[in-house]
């Protein structure tokens, strides 16, 4: 990925997340989970902004794990935290959202999922309870990434409910927590959706001289015995990108107008061209 393409995601999905912060989750004292969740409780207690306590708290995370973690990862994620936090502050000066709670949740979890999923795609780190995760786990080796994530939100959506003595917005949090993880994982998967292409021809040749000189993808070709009328074929294999399937099939059926096409969907390709987002 080109550097100015990943600077543009990490801005659009740290824009996101603190657009769901900043409008919806913490207005509404939505405790999700994350440091996005204690940003909350200390805004609603302390009377904190939420930007400032976001960045001051994962500045505090960092410092203790610096040496766990690493100064690469510790760098990204100061400046992944740094943008969230001043757009955190900066949109909450905008009409905030406080007419239905669950409404809040559904949007803001769904936001922040989708902009921490944008900036996961283009490398960056917001942080959150991801350092927590990390740091426990620098202990606790045998306990997957994943299950400590989990806890740590519970245990912070235990301390919303000891602070704000509210059970409904508990269970709301837990709502939107899974909305945003949800948000996450789509936005990822979606990302490394591809197409595989299957391509039965008398003129494979021909077919696949055209599509390596006309575009980037690489094509296989494998020989092939029609079951039914034993005639000699080729069968071409190709990756695709998303989009570009019917240029793809416009070009094969220009040289021959039979050929069989199958497009399946594949959900992870790695190798030259393709970039597994994780």
């Amino acid at each position: 990925m080109r550097k100015s393409t990943s600077f543009l995601l990490t801005v659009l999905g740290t824009m996101l997340t603190g657009f769901g912060i900043g409008v919806f989750l913490t207005p509404n004292k939505i405790v999700g989970g994350g440091v996005s969740g204690l940003s909350t409780i200390f805004y609603h207690t302390l009377s904190i902004p939420s930007g400032v306590s976001y960045f001051a708290v994962n500045l505090v995370f960092l410092l203790i794990g610096v040496k766990v973690l690493g100064k690469r990862f510790t760098v990204k994620t100061l400046c992944g935290a740094s943008l969230v936090s001043v757009f955190v502050q900066m949109f909450s000066y905008m009409p905030l959202y406080m007419e239905n709670t669950m409404l809040a949740a559904v949007f803001g979890g769904a936001l922040y999922g989708v902009g921490i999923g944008i900036s996961f795609a283009a490398g960056a780190s917001t942080g959150g309870t991801d350092i927590i995760g990390r740091l426990i786990q620098h202990k606790c080796t045998t306990v997957p990434i994943g299950k400590l994530l989990l806890l740590v939100d519970g245990v912070i959506i235990l301390f919303s409910l000891i602070v704000f003595k509210n059970i409904e917005l508990s269970l709301i949090g837990i709502i939107s927590l899974f909305i945003s993880t949800y948000a996450i994982d789509f936005v990822i998967g979606q990302l490394n959706v591809s197409r595989i292409a299957f391509v039965i021809t008398e003129k494979g040749d021909e077919i696949s001289e055209k599509l390596v000189s006309t575009s980037p993808r690489g094509i296989t070709i494998i020989d092939a015995i029609g079951a039914y009328t034993k005639d000699n074929k080729k069968m071409l294999f190709c990756a695709l990108k998303e989009g570009e399937s019917d240029i793809f099939q416009r070009k094969i059926l220009s040289i021959d107008e039979n050929a069989f096409i199958v497009f399946a969907e594949s959900q992870k390709i790695k190798g030259n061209g393709f970039y597994l987002y994780k």
